[in-house]
């Protein structure tokens, strides 16, 4: 059974929004011990590689290595701007929005590549 399109890129950005939330979920809460918060963060991130490797193992039959990781690099920006907006209200400015629209353009750019 030939493998989905689309499954890859919908378990990494499973994958991103709880690293994500594993990198920036803990400045939430300052007074907190750093252990705390590196302990917490670390078994986020096992979840996170459940949906992360799979994806790229997955993956690796339908994209090429350079797709799969400009693919997750674009995924996270996506999910970082939401996770920043839910968690602690932030919105990009213009300027932050023109460089994530650049790396977006770069990004295609791999996907289209007549070189390879």
């Amino acid at each position: 059974m030939p493998t989905s399109l689309w499954l890859p890129p919908l378990m990494l950005v499973g994958s991103n929004i709880v690293m994500n939330i594993a990198w920036y979920a803990h400045l939430k809460a300052p007074h907190r011990a750093l252990w705390i918060a590196v302990l917490s963060s670390w078994a986020l991130a096992l979840f996170e590689y459940m949906l992360a490797v799979p994806a790229n193992r997955i993956g690796a039959s339908r994209y090429s290595l350079a797709q799969l990781k400009t693919m997750q690099e674009a995924i996270t920006l996506v999910t970082f701007v939401g996770v920043a907006y839910f968690l602690f209200g932030t919105r990009p400015n213009l300027s932050q929005l023109a460089g994530f629209v650049l790396i977006v353009a770069g990004a295609a750019l791999v996907f289209r590549s007549p070189f390879g």
